[in-house]
């Protein structure tokens, strides 16, 4: 029961009227996107919105981070749709609950922490082509079909009228909170736009032009696909890169809804709501989805922070898909072009771009190479993967040229090698490349305590040199080692002198079989 008395955060203060007021708009801002995802994938507009509606309830009540809004999406449209035009709808459905399942699978192992290792340049990258892929996707309002069933731009009044309405919706999302913040600005263009439109019997493109929104409740339908392994090799590798995609989309805009909200979501548990989303979703004829990044930005820069907005902006979209639809498709294009423009402005990270001399080449190599990939491929996953690849490499050349060793000979006649910077895969050449071992004295010592061997290849590194000294016939001593390096060497030979007060406790990196 205290669960479910959470759900809507009692817990915490929540201003009702700024919650339900977001949700009504971005229930509005839904319908224009979901409606246009489900026919880039091939499939009926009210598998858009049915999935919209499932997984922006499910997320919102479980999902980890409140605030933050999940539905149809591109990147999902997008791997889904040669999967819809060879096999059609029956195995996108069962496509979504097998993702969903894995997407589980990832948050019970805890894998939603994996996004930590994508690197600030990369989520750049994601946010800014983004940004360009929803500003883009806005100038297809202006166009229109021809006598010959092509799109071209408009001319002549339709466009100045559409300008004109996209410019009064721009006006008042920007002006509006400079007067007041009662009320939520992209709410108040909607609305005020509506109102002109109506009043003046203005025509202009609406939601009704791009396709009918009316329908009932999503029924439930078990996927009529057999049950098979020949149906699991045809959906599998689809579930598997939709739940990659998913679960990046998500993770990242959860990671960007929590430095603005400087508060913190759980990557683990929108995992699982993400997952179970997916599967009511397969099940209620929903295409699956993901979190949204431009939906989400307009709920929390309408003020709501809890989990109630999202519920309400579900609901709403569920209402207006069975009672409203004949009112929701006199809405104009205009008004909410004119919202996922600003959206877009909102959504790009402006201030990347006045750290271009400031930040190292590479990370803004990595920055322009994840935007690119966005934009031009629409693959989030691969963007993200290149990114995240580009940045490892970087780091590990950076710090492969930090290893270096200083030399002393003592009173004694022994040298010293005091190794300093980290010993791994990419520095085991410029290691090798410190010891004279033929001119060396016949007492060497190696000191580690400013070092630290970081993978298997560091101690096999450390094998072969001491290898290398026992041939010639030289005493090795190794100092600073920490207790899982002592264990992993294999020449015993070797004098591991061992210091229990100032000996390190790491663990090295290697593959257990």
């Amino acid at each position: 029961m205290t669960k479910i008395f959470n759900l809507f955060d009692f817990s915490q203060k929540v201003n009702y009227k700024t919650e339900v007021l977001a949700g009504l708009t971005v229930a509005l801002a839904l319908i224009p996107e979901a409606v246009a995802f489900a026919m880039i994938a091939g499939l009926s507009p009210l598998t858009g919105l049915y999935a919209a509606f499932v997984m922006g309830l499910v997320t919102s009540i479980f999902g980890g981070r409140p605030g933050m809004i999940s539905g149809a999406t591109g990147a999902v449209a997008v791997v889904i749709v040669a999967l819809s035009i060879s096999h059609g709808p029956e195995y996108i459905f069962a496509t979504v609950i097998l993702a969903g399942l894995i997407q589980i699978m990832a948050g019970v192992l805890r894998l939603g922490k994996l996004i930590r290792l994508v690197p600030h340049s990369v989520i750049f990258g994601f946010v800014n082509g983004l940004a360009i892929i929803i500003f883009m996707s806005q100038l297809d309002q202006f166009k229109t079909i021809n006598a010959a069933g092509e799109l071209e731009w408009m001319t002549g009044n339709p466009l100045y009228i559409l300008l004109g309405l996209v410019f009064i919706t721009i006006l008042i999302i920007w002006g509006l909170p400079k007067l007041t913040k009662v009320f939520p600005s992209s709410l108040a263009a909607i609305l005020v736009v509506f109102g002109i439109v109506l009043l003046l019997g203005i025509d202009t493109k609406t939601v009704g032009d791009i396709a009918s929104i009316k329908g009932g409740f999503p029924p439930f339908h078990i996927p009529m696909v057999p049950f098979s392994w020949e149906t699991l090799s045809i959906i599998f590798p689809f579930a598997a890169i939709m739940a990659g995609v998913g679960l990046i989309e998500s993770l990242l805009t959860l990671n960007i809804i929590d430095e603005i909200t400087e508060t913190r979501g759980s990557g683990n548990k929108e995992c699982v709501a993400q997952g179970s989303a997916n599967i009511l979703s397969g099940f209620f004829s929903g295409m699956g989805g993901c979190a949204m990044l431009g939906q989400s930005l307009i709920n929390v820069a309408s003020g709501a922070r809890a989990r109630l907005s999202g519920i309400v902006a579900s609901i709403m979209l569920l209402v207006f898909i069975m009672f409203g639809a004949d009112i929701i498709e006199k809405l104009p294009m205009a008004a909410l072009t004119g919202v996922m423009i600003m959206v877009a402005v909102g959504t790009f990270e402006w201030a990347s771009l006045r750290t271009f001399r400031r930040m190292p080449k590479s990370d803004v190599f990595v920055m322009v190479m994840v935007t690119l990939i966005t934009i031009f491929l629409h693959n989030l996953a691969l963007a993200v993967l290149v990114g995240v690849i580009i940045s490892a490499l970087v780091f590990a050349w950076d710090n492969a040229k930090r290893i270096r060793a200083r030399k002393r000979v003592d009173e004694n006649g022994v040298k010293h090698y005091d190794i300093y910077g980290p010993l791994f895969f990419g520095s085991v050449h410029a290691f090798n490349d410190k010891f004279d071992i033929l001119d060396d004295p016949q007492e060497v010592v190696i000191d580690f305590s400013e070092s630290r061997i970081v993978d298997m290849s560091g101690i096999e590194a450390v094998n072969k040199l001491t290898e290398r000294y026992l041939k010639q016939g030289k005493k090795l001593h190794l100092r600073h080692l920490s207790n899982d390096c002592r264990t992993l060497l294999n020449n015993a030979d070797a004098l591991i002198e061992v210091n229990i007060l100032e000996d390190p406790t790491y663990k090295v990196a290697v593959d257990k079989v």
